[in-house]
């Protein structure tokens, strides 16, 4: 085992530091994921169609929102409750599983929207894909009610297994007998494997997700070829469409992996090593992922680029409004 020095306390300054980074990747994701939800929940509330992609990105955006709470709860609890010499903590485990859980949830959905993008831009010529996209396409209602029922499973046995074995705490700690050690190695194990297992059940949704991806991958380099063969002009629309859904695809499946390999890394960090400051350093990236992932669908996607010009040409106009009343004086009471 790699020998860690056991950062069993940090300094003051460095959970200032940590709780202000912390309240900033909230506050990001929070603004970004709500932003998503809401312009596309409005068109919900309005009664205009909304589009299988959209319901995909209001879906993803709101089990987000969870997600950050989740991880600022996680934050909170790390610097102001959890020691690291204790055993861990009912809270903290719960906060852990369930983030395990709602991270899952979102790899569904992320796998759903690369088989939206499958469906809509590759050309399939074998009939029973042509079938298969087809099915995609007019039933992502009911792929999202699998991924819901998908996650439910997943958060039912993890639940169980949670529930069912022994925690222990600093109270119970003091009236246990000499094997106390020995139960507490046995609680971090079973927690270990608990993590673990709640992390088998990503395999399927990712494989699913690498297996589209590599079907858009194959099919944008099979459009390149064509065009090169017929010298067709660099603005092609399919082109275009492909390298911006595989730039949505590479940016979610980088930083997934980025947040899931800080989770993992983090539970031998808190249970084995005691090193508290690699935690926070994971906690943090944990983070931002997912911050980053919805500042590049905003980025990218035209419906809620323009509704960002439109609150920006808003905000825009409201202060220039208000210091054009402040320099008139007759319109000063106004402002």
């Amino acid at each position: 085992m790699l020998p860690l020095t056991p950062f069993v306390t940090v300094s003051y300054e460095a959970k200032k530091v940590f709780l202000f980074l912390s309240v900033l990747e909230f506050a990001v994701g929070i603004l970004a994921n709500a932003f998503i939800f809401l312009v596309n929940f409005r068109d919900v509330v309005r009664r205009q169609p909304l589009s299988n992609f959209d319901l995909v990105l209001l879906s993803l955006s709101f089990s987000r929102l969870f997600l950050h709470g989740l991880l600022f709860l996680d934050a909170i609890q790390l610097t102001h409750f959890q020691q690291m010499k204790d055993p861990l903590s009912v809270n903290y485990q719960t906060i852990v599983m369930l983030w395990m859980i709602t991270h899952q949830a979102g790899l569904w959905l992320a796998t759903c929207l690369s088989l939206l993008y499958c469906s809509k831009i590759v050309r399939f010529s074998h009939t029973l894909l042509l079938r298969l996209a087809s099915c995609v396409s007019r039933k992502i209602s009911r792929l999202l009610l699998s991924t819901f029922f998908f996650t439910s499973v997943c958060a039912t046995f993890c639940s169980w297994e949670f529930f069912t074995r022994p925690h222990f705490t600093v109270t119970t700690l003091l009236f246990m007998n000499n094997n106390t050690e020995l139960n507490l190695q046995r609680e971090k194990l079973s927690f270990f494997y608990s993590f673990l297992f709640c992390s088998l059940g990503s395999i399927p949704p990712l494989l699913c997700f690498l297996v589209s991806s590599g079907v858009l991958t194959v099919s944008l380099w099979q459009h390149l070829r064509t065009m090169r063969a017929h010298t067709r002009n660099s603005c092609d629309p399919s082109l275009e469409a492909h390298i911006k859904a595989l730039k949505f695809l590479v940016s979610f499946i980088c930083l997934y992996l980025v947040a899931h390999c800080a989770a993992l890394l983090s539970v031998p960090l808190l249970m084995l090593w005691h090193n508290k400051l690699g935690v926070m350093v994971c906690v943090g990236i944990m983070a931002a992922c997912p911050s980053g992932h919805a500042a590049t669908l905003i980025s990218g996607n035209t419906k809620l680029r323009r509704a960002m010009g439109t609150i920006l040409l808003w905000a825009q106009s409201s202060l220039k409004f208000r210091a054009d009343c402040k320099a008139d004086p007759r319109t000063s009471d106004l402002c």
